[in-house]
């Protein structure tokens, strides 16, 4: 296997994690060094010696840093394909020498963007340079190696070991610098855009997004399919990004289905607990007590939750996870776990432990043949979400603890599949009917699966009755009072049949409808 030897590396990098032991390696290994601003003065102050770019061009670094490596001696040195003798030839006529290695880590651009910094601060960490260096020693991968992460450092002192880099290892190294500087402008391009047009609320005229693979999954959504995570480049949080402390691997149902019950937990303020089937709930409820909640919550429908995934969004305490332990599950995520939490949890095998630190995307995504599907988050912050913003259209006003119970059956139906209809006592669910494909029949099934528990309970339907036939059940069940957007070319007859039967009933003004 050929190795090219490394004679000559030019660096500048804004990270200088590892740099001083970097540069001292390659030091050790004879390797000329020749680099820029305050990498250099890092390498220096290290006593390793170091040729400044400007002493290099004979031309000082200007503009405020803005012009330090675009120039002829700099890029010829990088660009220069040593199988050709044409250019070797123009290198020795310039008094040019072509650089073995290059190394570059950009100006941290995303992380500006997302610390809340001001135009003019994200702009200057729009890097030119080093996107230029980067792509120009990629390109020239038969003769150049790049180096785009500090990630990358060990690769290239177990080659100075060996004598120097190879085809395939300098091939490697482009691809991934291709793919760190298509990130990096995708994400300028992106943030631009909304500056400019900031009423898109993110929906702009141009959508661009760069993905890391994480892993690979066993299958995908059935065992005939393929399948594998991706984070968004850069991104740390959220549950792509989760920590998987214990379990088996997970599915790609798995990952489908704790989305569901995250999102669902979050929708509440209180300590909350979802217990998710299928990406749909089987339980949710609120309590002063992460612990009390999930009790709550499995008590709505035990049998369903047998195999399910829970999602808490408090840390889970040692009395929530004996509680657990108690029930077959698949996934458990939290923002954090107790100590003695996670040593009654790893006490099953299989059970997969989840730590996610919480993210708000603004957007969502959805595929369609040929094309994308975008739209803001449904969350639960719209007009209309707080009781205090409903209309009262039928039956006494509730007491504010029993607009308490109708609220929080609103904000837990967010998550559930329409047609929805969710019922609610006690701060838990007890009766949900979901993903069928008319409003009655899910009317019907949450009063099936409440029970007796739908007498007095609180109900709240995703979308508009556009028949009082809906209404009708829930008020045969027994429930004390609905809540519902409003807004049927049949209002009035849904009203009068809230309003003989003594119930009451709010109109929200906003809808909730999951279609999928």
């Amino acid at each position: 296997m050929t190795r090219k030897p490394i004679k000559r590396a030019l660096v500048s990098v804004y990270d200088k994690s590892g740099l001083i032991e970097f540069a001292g390696e390659l030091h050790r290994h004879g390797v000329e060094i020749v680099s820029t601003g305050s990498t250099a003065t890092t390498i220096e102050g290290s006593g390793v010696p170091v040729v400044r770019v400007e002493d290099l061009t004979g031309f000082p670094e200007s503009l405020d840093g803005r012009v330090k490596t675009l120039h002829p001696k700099i890029h010829a040195g990088i660009l220069a394909d040593l199988r050709l003798s044409s250019h070797t030839e123009q290198l020795q006529a310039l008094g040019i020498a072509p650089f073995d290695l290059v190394v570059v880590s950009l100006y941290p651009f995303a992380q500006t963007v997302r610390s809340g910094a001001s135009v003019d601060e994200c702009i200057e960490q729009i890097d030119i340079g080093g996107p230029s260096m980067i792509r120009g020693a990629a390109k020239n991968h038969h003769s150049v190696a790049v180096l785009s992460s500090t990630t990358q450092y060990p690769m290239i002192i177990e080659a100075l070991k060996s004598g120097g880099t190879t085809f395939e290892e300098r091939k490697a190294l482009a691809l991934a610098a291709f793919r760190a500087t298509a990130s990096y402008d995708v994400a300028v391009a992106t943030w631009l855009g909304a500056q400019s047009d900031p009423s898109s609320e993110g929906l702009s005229e141009w959508a661009g997004m760069s993905f890391e693979r994480v892993r690979s999954l066993r299958y995908g959504e059935n065992p005939h399919q393929s399948g594998a995570l991706y984070s968004h480049s850069g991104a740390t949080g959220g549950l792509a990004n989760a920590q998987v402390l214990h379990g088996k691997e997970m599915s790609y149902n798995n990952y489908v289905d704790i989305e569901a019950a995250w999102r669902a937990a979050h929708d509440h303020n209180e300590p909350a607990v979802a217990i998710i089937k299928h990406t749909n709930p089987c339980g949710i409820a609120i309590n002063s007590t992460i612990s009390a909640a999930y009790q709550s919550a499995h008590a709505c429908d035990p049998i369903s939750a047998f195999g399910g995934v829970i999602a808490a969004n408090r840390s889970v305490t040692r009395e929530m996870a004996l509680g657990v332990a108690e029930v077959f599950t698949e996934v458990i995520a939290a923002p954090d776990f107790d100590e003695d939490a996670l040593e009654i949890l790893k006490q099953k095998p299989s059970i997969r432990i989840l730590k996610i630190t919480p993210v708000n995307s603004p957007l969502e995504y959805r595929h369609i043949d040929g094309g994308l599907l975008v739209q803001n988050f449904d969350r639960i912050d719209a007009m209309g979400d707080s009781a205090q913003d409903w209309k009262l259209v039928a039956g006494p006003a509730l007491t504010p603890l029993e607009l308490k119970e109708l609220e929080f059956a609103w904000r837990s139906l967010r998550s559930v599949k329409s047609n929805a209809i969710l019922l609610a006592k006690s701060g838990a669910s007890v009766g949900i009917g979901m993903g069928q494909v008319n409003r009655v029949d899910s009317a019907r099934l949450a009063i099936a699966r409440a029970g007796e528990r739908a007498h007095g309970s609180f109900a709240a339907s995703d979308a508009f009755f556009p028949f009082a036939d809906g209404v009708e059940i829930l008020l045969a069940g027994g429930v004390r009072a609905i809540a519902q957007p409003g807004g049927s070319v049949r209002d009035d007859e849904v009203i009068a049949a809230v309003e003989k039967a003594g119930v009451t009933m709010y109109f929200t003004g906003v809808r909730h409808f999951a279609h999928a």
